[in-house]
């Protein structure tokens, strides 16, 4: 499982029968950045991932990717890489807040 920010909307209206419906948005990894652990610090690349929990612009959220994507509820026939699990309501990194929602 990773973090990372909804950055955007991926709209698509010509896809696979199974994705009708299904709503893709654009996810910015977060990582932990190694030099202050108390900041975050984008990982380098973009995510396109399927919202199993209703997710929004900005929100930081949990995704994992690859067969466990397709382990999310009313995905496991459908051809999917990614998959936003849970929308985080708070991150704390060696006793310090690094994150909570407001």
């Amino acid at each position: 499982m990773f973090l990372a920010e909804v950055i955007g909307q991926v709209v698509s209206t010509k896809k696979d029968e199974q994705m009708v419906g299904r709503k893709l948005l654009l996810l910015r990894p977060k990582l932990v950045d190694e030099k202050d652990p108390t900041k975050f610090k984008d990982g380098q690349n973009t995510i396109v991932a399927v919202d199993t929990v209703g997710a929004g612009d900005g929100e930081l959220v949990m995704f994992c990717q690859g067969s466990s994507a397709r382990a999310a509820q009313g995905l496991k026939q459908i051809p999917v890489d990614a998959a936003i699990i849970a929308i985080v309501d708070r991150v704390e990194v060696k006793g310090k807040t690094l994150y909570k929602d407001a």
